[in-house]
């Protein structure tokens, strides 16, 4: 099933109130940077499908010659949508699919970001969230641990 017409907000758990540019790490690009990285230098170019198997590829230094190979075996499974990215769950952008179901994100801060939130006309999912909900009930201490289950004696 294809994503079109719809934004993802950022996570309602998400404390960005800027986009920010994720890091990287140990020299290597994380998934949260290969996802910028995309999707800022080609905004629109990637469907869901392409933009997950070209960060799969980038990931796992897969050279172009050698992609057709793979490509069977990485669409035997399923993969995530931009709900479980990073940017949009922790790093502050929202993702737009356009009516050809092609990407591309917005900084939580941009005028953009606030007119596809109002745009009545179009679907709006929310990112995932970090944490669970917590189950505690209303006015609970948060900080305080649950305690284990002790039988009577």
């Amino acid at each position: 099933m294809k994503i079109t017409d719809t934004f993802i907000t950022a996570a309602d758990d998400s404390n960005a109130v800027t986009g920010r540019v994720p890091p990287a790490r140990d020299g290597d690009r994380t998934i949260a940077r290969l996802h910028y990285d995309l999707l800022t230098e080609h905004p629109y170019e990637f469907d869901l499908d392409s933009f997950n198997f070209e960060v799969y590829c980038l990931k796992n230094h897969i050279a172009r010659e050698h992609r057709d190979a793979h490509r069977a075996e990485f669409f035997a499974k399923g993969h995530p949508c931009m709900r479980a990215s990073p940017l949009t769950k922790t790093y502050g952008f929202g993702a737009h699919y356009d009516g050809a179901g092609r990407i591309a994100i917005y900084p939580v801060d941009s005028k953009a970001y606030a007119k596809f939130v109002a745009d009545a006309g179009i679907k709006k999912e929310p990112a995932m969230r970090s944490r669970r909900p917590s189950r505690e009930p209303a006015g609970a201490n948060p900080g305080a641990r649950h305690q284990p289950f002790k039988p009577a004696a």
